[in-house]
C-alpha cells in the first residue's frame, strides 16, 4: 500500500512541475507566475480540487508520441474565491508554450460543462501560442469546442478571461466570447496573426506590444477591459471583481456587510456642480461619495472615457453604473462611449444587477468621423440596450440631458423606473445658445437681443421642472441625499417583474 501511494506523490510531484524547472525558472525570470501559482493566488487557500492531472496527449506524428507531459498544458479544476466557487482553468505556458491540443481543449470544454450545469462562473486564465501545429485539424476541433461552450454559457454564467502571455489566433477567439478580458502590462499580448505575418502581408512592421499589447487593447481597440502591472495585481483584482458578480443569471446578487449607512447624507455634493454649465466636473467623485465605502471598479476605464461603466454596492448589493463624464468631451455621446456602455447595460440585464445611470450629457458628438463611422446604429446601441432591459433602472440626471441623449440616457420613455434630477438638471432639446440662433435667427446680428434671448431661454428651460410637470422627472432632489433616495428606489425595486415577449432573439443593431 505504502509503495502505492508513494507512486501516486511520485506522480503528482511530476504533473506539477509542468514543462520542468529550467522552464519554470525561465517563466520567473520574464515576470510571470506559472500556472499552478497563479490559481495559489486567484483562489482561496487549499480551495482548489484539480481534474485531468495526469492527462496527456494522443498524438503520435512529427515525434509527438516521446514526448508527453502530464496534464498536457493545462490546469483545470474549481476552487473558490471569497468562499464562492468558480470552475478555472490556468494555461501553463512551460508545456509545449501553453498550445491547445484535442485533450488540453477537453480539458477546458469539461470544466466549462460543468460549470453550466451547476450554475457556477469560470475563470480562464490564457498563456498560449495557440493551437498546436503538431495536431493540425484536431487542434482546430479542439478550438471550436471550446467556442461553441462560450456562447451556451454567455448570459448564464459570468466568463472571465485573464491574459497571461502571448496569445495568437484561436487563443484570442475564446476570450473574445467571454464577458470580460484583463491583461498584463508588458507581458501579454492578443493577436489574430503575429507580428512576422503581417509584415509578410502587408509590409507593416509592428511590434507585439504596438499590435496587440495591454495599452493597445485597452486605448484603442477595447478588446480588453483593464490592464494591470503584473500578474499578482491582475489577480488580485479579479478577485476584487467576483465579489460583485452572481454565479449564475438565476442566483442572487452578493451582498456584502458594509458599516456605512444607508441614509449617509453628502453635503458635498450640493456644491459638485459648477455654477458655470460648460466648465467640467469629475463624474467619479458623485459616483464614490454615492458607494458603499466609495469602492467603484470601473470597466474599459482606459476607452471611452466620456461615459463611465462599472460596479459599485449600496447597501451592500451591487448596482451596475452608467454615467457621462464632463471631464471627457464634455460628456458627449459617441461610437466608442455608446458601444461601451451598451454592452455593459446589456451584461447587467444578463445578470440581474440593477443599473445606476448617472446624466449629464449635452448631445452627440458631431462630426464627418462619427457619422461616416456609423454613429446612428452605434448610438442606436446604448438606446436598444436601455430599452430592453428589465432589470431595476434609476436614474439621476444632474446636469444636460439635451436632444436624443436624453432619451437614450435611461429615460422615463425608455422605460427608467424611477428618474430622478438634481435643482441643476437641464433638460431640453439642445443648449440655450444653439436654440436661441435657430429660434431668434432674425436677431444673430444683434449680440445683446441675443443674450437676452439666451437668458430667456436659461430661464424658461434650464431646470428640471417643465419635465417634472409632465411626470417624465419623478422627483427633484437634493444632492446630499442622492445615496438614500437612490438606495431606497432599488431596495423598493427588489421584486420588480416585467412579462417576457415571446421572441427567439431580439436583432440588436450589430
Amino acid at each position: 500500500m505504502q509503495d502505492i501511494l508513494k507512486e501516486l506523490e511520485d506522480r503528482r510531484v511530476e504533473a506539477r512541475l509542468g514543462g520542468g524547472q529550467r522552464r519554470i525558472d525561465s517563466q520567473h525570470k520574464k515576470g510571470k507566475l506559472t500556472a499552478r501559482e497563479r490559481l495559489d493566488v486567484l483562489l482561496d487557500q487549499g480551495s482548489f480540487e484539480e481534474y485531468d492531472m495526469y492527462k496527456t496527449h494522443r498524438c503520435t506524428d512529427f515525434g509527438m508520441e516521446e514526448t508527453k507531459i502530464s496534464g498536457d498544458g493545462v490546469v483545470t479544476g474549481w476552487g473558490t474565491i471569497n468562499g464562492r466557487p468558480t470552475y478555472v482553468f490556468s494555461q501553463d505556458f512551460t508545456v509545449f508554450g501553453g498550445s491547445l491540443s484535442e485533450t488540453h481543449a477537453e480539458k477546458i470544454c469539461k470544466i466549462m460543462d460543468l460549470a453550466l450545469q451547476n450554475g457556477v462562473p469560470v475563470i480562464g486564465l490564457n498563456d498560449s501560442g495557440g493551437a498546436r501545429i503538431q495536431e493540425g485539424v484536431a487542434s482546430l476541433g479542439g478550438y471550436a469546442e471550446v467556442f461553441y461552450r462560450n456562447v451556451q454559457a454567455s448570459g448564464v454564467i459570468p466568463q472571465i478571461s485573464v491574459i497571461m502571455g502571448p496569445c495568437a489566433g484561436g487563443a484570442v477567439y475564446s476570450p473574445a466570447m467571454t464577458d470580460y478580458i484583463f491583461m498584463v502590462k508588458d507581458t501579454s499580448y492578443m493577436f489574430v496573426t503575429g507580428p512576422d505575418v503581417v509584415k509578410t502581408v502587408t509590409n507593416e512592421v509592428v511590434t507585439a506590444e504596438e499590435l496587440g499589447g495591454a495599452s493597445t487593447h485597452t486605448k484603442k481597440s477595447s478588446v480588453a477591459d483593464g490592464a494591470f502591472e503584473n500578474d499578482l495585481e491582475t489577480l488580485l483584482e479579479i478577485r476584487r471583481l467576483f465579489d460583485f458578480l452572481p454565479l449564475s443569471n438565476e442566483a442572487e446578487l452578493p451582498v456584502l456587510e458594509t458599516n456605512d449607512p444607508a441614509d449617509r447624507i453628502e453635503m458635498s455634493l450640493d456644491t459638485i456642480v459648477p455654477e458655470n454649465p460648460n466648465q467640467p466636473y469629475d463624474m467619479h467623485e458623485v459616483i464614490q461619495k454615492i458607494a458603499d465605502e466609495g469602492d467603484f471598479f470601473e470597466i474599459q476605464k482606459d476607452h471611452a472615457g466620456n461615459i463611465l461603466c462599472g460596479y459599485i454596492r449600496l447597501n451592500g448589493s451591487t448596482v451596475g453604473v452608467v454615467a457621462n463624464q464632463p471631464m471627457v468631451l464634455a460628456g458627449c455621446l459617441d461610437i466608442d462611449s455608446a458601444k461601451k456602455a451598451g454592452r455593459f447595460v446589456r451584461y447587467c440585464n444578463a445578470f440581474n444587477i440593477p443599473i445606476l445611470t448617472l446624466v449629464d450629457v449635452p448631445g452627440f458628438l458631431p462630426g464627418t468621423v462619427q457619422e461616416y463611422g456609423g454613429i446612428i446604429k452605434h448610438g442606436a446601441k446604448l438606446l436598444f440596450a436601455y430599452a430592453e432591459a428589465t432589470v431595476p433602472k434609476v436614474t439621476v440626471i444632474v446636469r444636460k440631458a439635451y436632444g436624443g441623449a436624453y432619451d437614450v440616457m435611461a429615460s422615463k420613455h425608455i422605460r427608467s423606473d424611477v428618474n430622478y434630477a438634481w435643482p441643476t438638471a437641464e433638460i431640453a432639446v439642445m443648449g440655450a445658445k444653439g436654440a436661441t440662433e435657430i429660434l431668434y435667427r432674425e436677431d444673430l446680428n444683434n449680440p445683446e437681443k441675443i443674450a437676452e434671448r439666451t437668458k430667456e431661454y436659461e430661464d424658461r428651460f434650464a431646470n428640471p421642472f417643465i419635465a417634472a410637470q409632465r411626470g417624465f422627472i419623478d422627483e427633484v432632489i437634493q444632492p446630499h441625499s442622492t445615496r438614500r433616495r437612490v438606495g431606497r428606489a432599488f431596495d423598493l425595486l427588489k421584486t420588480k417583474k416585467v412579462p417576457a415577449i415571446n421572441k427567439k432573439n431580439d436583432n440588436i443593431p450589430l
